[in-house]
């Protein structure tokens, strides 16, 4: 019997790369997967090679909960392909969790409108500011604050805070207003809902630049209503910390939603544009 030639050197990259075309590698995501409900015991009562692809593909199991939707409904339209299985193959080995899927058709999304969409819809944000006082003067100082772009049923696109002296964003800003605003995709559902690692440049971020100022007394009653109205716990917040309202003049907008640079939206554009999860 003779000895088992072994495979040229050129063999494997060709076997990884030939069936390649039209797709994007994503890396592993970090969401951890849900320890309860239909879809996890599924998974906990699977150990055997056999059973776990065929968890995958079936259309109500994890593929579909880990996928974006367009990339199952459209691999259902392609069919298996004539090389998809083999008679006498069987499963195959478990799938691993380095996915690929086809990148979608079409123009990109309005970014504008994806920008109102994180302003509408994010309750916290990410503010950077210049400290200072202390050890850290003159160097950046970030923190969490609560905002809201307005009442549920009128968004603006102008991130309102409720904030207080006491807080030192706020002493940074009543000495340099300059500031920027973090509104990441991490805060909703969506990156969770598709196991998006909130890096992941999919899971979108947007940075707003400009002055942070008070709210004048003609503006107040509109930024009570945009504040209280997404955050109804800030009215029980203690009075003696002199509590007032601050808004963001935006004068640079930046959004990164896919792989590649960061995309500058202008200012006139975003405050027309509508909110929309492109």
């Amino acid at each position: 019997m003779s000895a088992r030639r072994p495979w040229p050197c050129w063999l494997l990259p060709a076997l990884l790369c030939g069936g390649a075309g039209g797709y994007v590698v994503v890396s592993s995501v970090s969401w951890p997967l849900p320890e309860a409900g239909a879809a996890a015991d599924e998974l906990h009562s699977s150990s055997t090679e056999e059973a776990l692809p065929a968890l995958l593909e079936e259309a109500g199991g994890l593929w579909k909960q880990s996928y974006p939707a367009s990339a199952y409904r459209e691999d259902a339209a392609l069919g298996p392909g004539p090389a998809a299985r083999r008679p006498g193959q069987g499963q195959g080995a478990a799938p691993s969790r380095m996915f690929s899927y086809r990148r979608e058709a079409g123009a990109a999304p309005g970014r504008a409108g994806t920008a109102r969409f994180l302003a509408r819809h994010n309750t916290w944000g990410f503010v950077a500011t210049r400290a200072a006082r202390g050890k850290i003067q003159g160097m950046p100082y970030g923190n969490c604050l609560l905002l809201s772009d307005g009442p549920i049923n009128n968004s603006t696109g102008i991130p309102f805070f409720y904030v207080t002296p006491k807080d030192n964003t706020v002493t940074d800003l009543l000495k340099n207003p300059m500031a920027s605003l973090t509104l990441p995709e991490a805060d909703g559902n969506f990156c969770r809902k598709n196991l998006i690692d909130p890096e992941d440049p999919r899971c979108a971020r947007l940075t707003l630049t400009g002055q942070m100022v008070t709210v004048p007394p003609e503006e107040v009653e509109f930024a009570k209503q945009a504040m209280f109205s997404r955050h109804p716990v800030v009215r029980k917040w203690p009075r003696s910390y002199e509590w007032f309202f601050m808004k963001m003049n935006i004068e640079h907008i930046w959004l990164q939603n896919w792989y590649g640079e960061v995309s500058p939206i202008a200012v006139e554009e975003y405050l027309k544009a509508v909110p929309n999860k492109g």
